[in-house]
């Protein structure tokens, strides 16, 4: 079997998001999020559950970080909670919170471990949702006194920060589908929330910046090769459609300073625009949501293939058996993570690219020995890491991959019904034990080849 080396400096993490593993939901100052609230709404957690607890990180942290130092890892991407700095989303600092996460960065540091910091990961203070929310242009206002709050505090060991992750979540999910919090549904909600997201991105960027010389600012995108089910026009114009509302809709304004125009004539078409005026955009947003960037991050998990149904537009298919599917009902298709950074990496020319989350959702629990065998799992990891690999080999400017997740968590809408952790979770005891994935993980790492 062929052994695929990566760079000295390649890096090697596992990623988390604060509302999905701290729990304390009411201690420490801790305010309200729209997660919060959207959990407390029967029939929109699919187990009736919520995140009050969740994995209780917010106090078992400290054996955390040891979970992580076994695994061997040279980073650790978690998100800070804006409820646990800003309970109000605005106003006075909640020194607690920034305690926390000001203790959890040093002992990062103490175990070799480098910080890379999400600055919104979803919880948005609910009070910031009762006037609006991201549809409000106030929300990117608020959210730079939030950025100058957490860089302020740990700037000084904080080299690597992300703004947002996957905005077309926080627009698209929570405004126009929705599936997660808020629950809105309306189409010209979502695009005037994703225009604000940006905008406070690029905002975010250059606050960074100015708080904390020599850092390294990036986003992280949720992006998908587009695929046509055939080779007919109508399967390729409903590829060009998805991949203009899903990928471009965010590469774009990032990276060329604009938004695509034959996604803006899309939207105009379904009535989710008046014209393609974008009533949202003002003069100058543009040039602050392209702001260079030092890194993108891309979460992958799977791809899309798009088929044209007759008398009802486009709709998304799914390409594999029911057998290849992940928990999620996701197809496992490591070559779409090749393709990915191919296509963005000669589209886009990102000055770096870190693959930020990637992994699978299995239900494989204890034996009766207690070993976990998600062989499953551990075949992801190998077929994607080795998709890695080649990408590197091809000269594209790679530096780190971050496995999805730590830890078995809270899974949004899903409750606890989804299981994407390297380290089995016993939500009743919060004991945590490895999985055959965390420990064939390590030896990747330890290796440093697949």
């Amino acid at each position: 079997m062929k052994t695929h080396k990566f760079p000295e400096d390649f890096i090697w993490g596992v990623a988390t998001s604060a509302q999905q593993i701290e729990g304390a939901y009411d201690e420490g100052g801790r305010g309200e999020s729209i997660w919060d609230r959207f959990a407390a709404i029967p029939g929109r957690i699919s187990d009736g559950s919520n995140a009050n607890r969740a994995c209780d990180h917010y106090h078992l942290w400290r054996g955390d970080v040891e979970l992580m130092k076994w695994l061997g890892i040279g980073a650790y991407r978690f998100s800070i909670s804006w409820p646990r700095i800003l309970p109000h989303g605005s106003g006075k600092i909640n020194e607690a919170g920034l305690d926390f996460y000001d203790s959890l960065v040093d002992a990062l540091l103490k175990a070799g471990i480098k910080p890379f910091v999400t600055l919104y990961h979803w919880d948005l203070p609910q009070k910031l949702q009762d006037h609006g929310g991201w549809v409000s242009r106030d929300t990117a206002k608020a959210f730079i006194e939030y950025t100058a709050a957490v860089t302020d505090r740990l700037g000084d060991r904080v080299a690597d920060w992300t703004t947002h992750n996957e905005p077309w979540c926080i627009a698209n999910l929570s405004y126009e589908e929705g599936e997660h919090a808020p629950g809105h549904r309306d189409p010209a909600e979502a695009l005037s929330a994703a225009h604000h997201v940006m905008l406070s991105h690029g905002w975010a960027v250059e606050e960074i910046r100015r708080r904390v010389p020599g850092s390294r600012a990036g986003i992280v995108l949720n992006l998908v090769p587009v695929e046509p089910a055939s080779g007919s026009g109508k399967d390729h114009e409903a590829a060009r459609w998805f991949d203009g509302k899903f990928n471009r809709w965010y590469l774009d304004p990032i990276f060329r300073g604009s938004y695509p125009e034959d996604a803006i004539r899309d939207r105009v078409a379904r009535g989710h625009l008046a014209n393609a005026e974008l009533p949202f955009l003002k003069v100058g947003d543009l040039d602050i949501i392209s702001v260079p960037i030092d890194f993108l991050g891309i979460n992958y998990y799977s791809r899309v293939i798009m088929k044209a149904e007759q008398n009802s537009g486009a709709v998304e298919k799914k390409g594999a058996p029911s057998e290849e599917l992940t928990d999620m009902g996701w197809e496992v298709y490591p070559e779409g993570l090749y393709k990915l950074l191919s296509r963005v990496s000669r589209d886009y020319d990102p000055k770096n690219i870190y693959i930020t989350e990637n992994g699978a959702a299995y239900s494989d629990g204890p034996d009766e020995s207690g070993r976990i065998r998600d062989e499953r799992r551990v075949e992801y990891f190998r077929g994607h890491i080795e998709s890695v690999h080649r990408a590197v080999s091809d000269g594209i400017r790679l530096k780190g991959y971050f496995a999805w997740s730590l830890l078995d968590n809270f899974e949004w809408a899903h409750g606890y019904t989804k299981r994407f952790g390297l380290y089995w979770v016993d939500y009743d005891s919060l004991r945590r034990i490895p999985k055959d994935s965390a420990f064939y993980y390590r030896e990747v790492i330890e290796s440093n080849s697949v």
